[in-house]
């Protein structure tokens, strides 16, 4: 028996990297799966390798975009399962470019997917997660919803605005005595393929990006999901993954408005 034995979870963007990491682990710990994600071979993959974990598993084609499908496709988990207690909003894209060569559909296309992708999946399972008893959501930020850095600000306000929507939820359960534990997670470097999937203003050479990304990117997804289902087990408010997201959120705090300086300047260095 684990603290997941038996427990429905929810994990979007469970087509490759955390999520998928995040699918595999939960059904060896025998949770029941409710895996989705706009990547259809991806999933079929991940479905694959849940089910040889031997774990019950639902697996769906979903848009975390479109908020109408997500409240449906809540509502379609909670029917199937009979209950739901663990939401994992995993599902992410990038996008990299100077603000003023951003498009306002470059922008709205990251913010849509990021934070409101996020506050459609918690909002839709909420109502179920406070019915089972025993819910906990579970908001992916990134380390980059700690700092900013050059040509990232699309993916930086989501990252930032789904910190402090979750940093809220979890005082609102608390105050309101609600049955569900929320916890938010800051993953540093990890080795997944956002960076090559990434889009990015004209001009910028993709190839190289994901080079650069690939440098920095240190720990594996079953790593980083090992770490994210200690820190659920234990309720932590937030969950720092990698040695670099814990430096850099040192280094924020220490330096306050000053650390902007530092980063620009890493980021020149490494073509960032």
């Amino acid at each position: 028996m684990t603290h997941f034995t038996g427990k429905v979870a929810v994990v979007t963007g469970a087509g490759s990297g955390i999520g998928r990491a995040l699918s595999v682990e939960l059904a060896r710990r025998g949770a029941k799966l409710a895996i989705c994600d706009v990547d259809t071979v991806g999933l079929a993959e991940t479905e694959a390798l849940v089910k040889a974990e031997g774990a019950d598993v639902k697996a769906d084609h979903l848009d975390v975009s479109q908020r109408e499908l997500v409240l449906a496709y809540a509502d379609g988990v909670a029917a199937h399962y009979g209950k739901v207690n663990l939401v994992f909003n995993n599902a992410g894209i990038a996008f990299t470019g100077n603000i003023e060569e951003m498009s306002f559909k470059d922008i709205d296309r990251v913010m849509d997917v990021d934070f409101w992708g996020v506050v459609s999946g918690t909002k839709a399972f909420l109502p179920h997660l406070v019915e089972s008893g025993d819910g906990h959501i579970i908001n992916i930020s990134s380390i980059f919803g700690l700092f900013s850095v050059p040509t990232q600000g699309a993916y930086n306000a989501a990252k930032f605005a789904v910190r402090g929507f979750t940093e809220a939820l979890r005082m609102e359960m608390i105050l309101n005595k609600r049955p569900v534990k929320v916890t938010c997670v800051h993953p540093g470097g990890i080795k997944t393929n956002i960076a090559k999937k990434q889009e990015q203003v004209e001009g910028v050479d993709h190839d190289q990006l994901a080079k650069q990304f690939d440098k920095l990117a240190r720990m594996s997804p079953a790593k980083a999901a090992n770490i994210i289902l200690k820190g659920v087990e234990k309720n932590k408010a937030r969950v720092l993954i990698g040695a670099d997201a814990w430096v850099l959120d040192k280094f924020v705090r220490l330096t306050g408005p000053r650390y902007a300086r530092g980063v620009a300047a890493f980021s020149k260095r490494n073509g960032l």
